[in-house]
């Protein structure tokens, strides 16, 4: 399989500034990007999205490495 899916959560940087969490897979192996040199921070629905956005991935990574 060789989706692209990429889920992105929304996030505020430490001077409170929007910002996105990134998730995809490569290569079977889940990828999380981060705001470049900052620090995440999320509300607490944002961490529920964050999550689901990993268990999709997780999924995604689990078929890719199979195939």
């Amino acid at each position: 399989m060789n989706s692209h899916r990429e889920w992105s959560v929304s996030c505020r940087d430490i001077a409170g500034r929007k910002r996105d969490v990134t998730v995809f897979v490569r290569q079977g192996r889940v990828v999380l990007v981060a705001p470049p040199g900052e620090t995440a921070i999320l509300s607490p629905l944002d961490v529920g999205r964050l999550r689901a956005a990993l268990r999709d991935a997780v999924v995604d990574a689990s078929v890719e490495v199979e195939h």
